[in-house]
């Protein structure tokens, strides 16, 4: 039987060293249906210095941005490196406005700029899971509830 190199629309590339998973194709492709290609790549895929919240008019077409938002949350199974991004711009699902696709194309020109990021998976010892988490007390500016984030291991394997 021979290696498995592509799984429901992730590349698998295989090293001696261990695995590496990629969405590039589906990024590439989510780039060119967005018309977003050619935009200008920057470095973060949010702005680390303001918080979504309910305000602002509402984006033209909310079927796009719930298709998009859909698309970019299928390509966090490699790219947990847009994961918190993602939760955040889907927060707003039912109900979008200009600010939250803003957002979402901030995360598709930092998609532009890492392509070649994925993940990477490699044997290690002890194969034990570990999760460390973080909480912000009223962090949501609009209903002042809790936000929290997460990471998760499997040995040295960051997987969620």
């Amino acid at each position: 039987m021979g290696q498995l190199h592509h799984f429901l629309g992730v590349s698998v590339a295989h090293y001696d060293d261990g695995l590496f998973l990629s969405q590039q194709q589906y990024t590439l492709d989510i780039l060119e249906r967005t018309r977003m290609s050619a935009y200008k790549p920057c470095s973060t895929p949010i702005d680390l210095h303001s918080k979504l919240s309910t305000d602002g008019p509402p984006v033209a077409d909310s079927t796009h941005y719930r298709s998009l938002a859909g698309a970019l949350q299928y390509l966090t199974f490699t790219r947990l490196d847009i994961a918190y991004a993602v939760q955040q711009i889907c927060l707003y699902m039912h109900d979008p406005g200009e600010p939250h696709l803003a957002a979402l194309k901030q995360i598709l020109c930092y998609l532009q700029g890492t392509l070649s990021l994925g993940l990477t998976l490699r044997p290690s010892s002890p194969a034990e899971l570990v999760a460390y988490t973080d909480a912000d007390w009223a962090g949501c500016p609009d209903t002042r509830q809790l936000t929290y984030g997460y990471a998760m291991f499997l040995g040295d394997n960051l997987v969620s």
